[in-house]
């Protein structure tokens, strides 16, 4: 069982062992309950496929596979971020708030079986 209240940092490192990409995930109470992340690169110069690699390791936390739905919030123009998003999870409805992009989303059922992870 998952604990309701879990709030995580993911991040993804580049070649240099350095920060390249950041996830914070919290979820509401219960195991029917939303995921919240808010994700970002650490600067523009981020490698070909840290974006989605993030997403990924934010779609395989336990807490969201336990979840229903999930609320996304990633810079304006994260083209990859995105993409992997809409690609991980269904019924995807995006919107734009200022600098960010706002992504509201059913997470599919886990059948047992994780997304390759891309361009790590």
């Amino acid at each position: 069982m998952t604990d309701p209240e879990t709030s995580r940092h993911v991040e993804i490192k580049d070649d240099a062992d350095r920060t390249a990409a950041v996830a914070d995930v919290t979820t509401a109470r219960g195991p029917d309950g939303t995921v919240r992340t808010s994700m970002y690169a650490k600067n523009e110069h981020v490698r070909r496929g840290d974006r989605a690699a993030l997403v990924d390791e934010v779609m395989d936390l336990p807490e969201v596979k336990a979840s229903n739905r999930v609320e996304a919030t990633v810079p304006f123009g994260d083209a990859e971020s995105v993409e992997r998003l809409r690609e991980r999870t269904d019924d995807a409805t995006l919107r734009a708030a200022g600098s960010t992009t706002l992504l509201d989303a059913n997470v599919p059922p886990d059948d047992g079986t994780s997304q390759p992870t891309a361009g790590r």
